[in-house]
C-alpha cells in the first residue's frame, strides 16, 4: 500500500521516541490545494477503519477513503538546502503542484484551492 524509505522511517522513528507508545504515522488526503487534493502526514492511534501496515517497524495507518488516493506510494524524508521535510512520490498523481503537496489523479480531480 504505502512504503518508507530508510530516511523516512528514520526520522518517524525519531519522532515516535518522543511520543507515547501505540502511535503510529498516519498518511491521509483532504480536498484542497492548488491541484484538487492535499496530503496530510500526522503521528496517530489506529482506528478501528483504518487500513495498517507494518513497515520499518512503524505501523502506517491510512483511512479507507484516502487508499485508493496513496495506494503504492513512497514517502521520504529529504534534507536539502532550502530545508527538510517528508515526500510523497505517489503514482496515482497525473499532476502535481509546484509546492509538492497537492496533487490530482487521473479519475479525481478534487476542489482546488490555496497551497497555504
Amino acid at each position: 500500500m504505502v512504503t518508507l524509505t530508510d530516511g523516512a522511517a528514520n526520522k518517524v522513528k525519531d519522532l515516535l521516541s518522543e511520543r507515547d507508545a501505540g502511535m503510529g504515522l498516519r498518511i491521509f488526503i483532504k480536498p484542497g490545494g492548488c491541484s484538487g487534493f492535499s496530503y496530510g502526514m500526522a503521528l496517530d492511534v489506529q482506528k478501528d477503519s483504518d487500513r495498517v501496515l507494518t513497515h520499518h517497524g512503524i505501523q502506517v495507518l491510512v483511512d479507507e477513503e484516502s487508499v485508493p488516493y496513496v495506494e503504492g506510494s513512497e514517502v521520504d524524508y529529504v534534507e536539502g538546502l532550502t530545508g527538510s521535510g517528508f515526500k510523497i512520490y505517489n503514482p496515482n498523481a497525473v499532476s502535481t503542484c509546484g509546492c509538492g503537496s497537492s496533487f490530482r489523479t487521473k479519475d479525481a480531480a478534487g476542489v482546488p484551492g490555496s497551497c497555504s
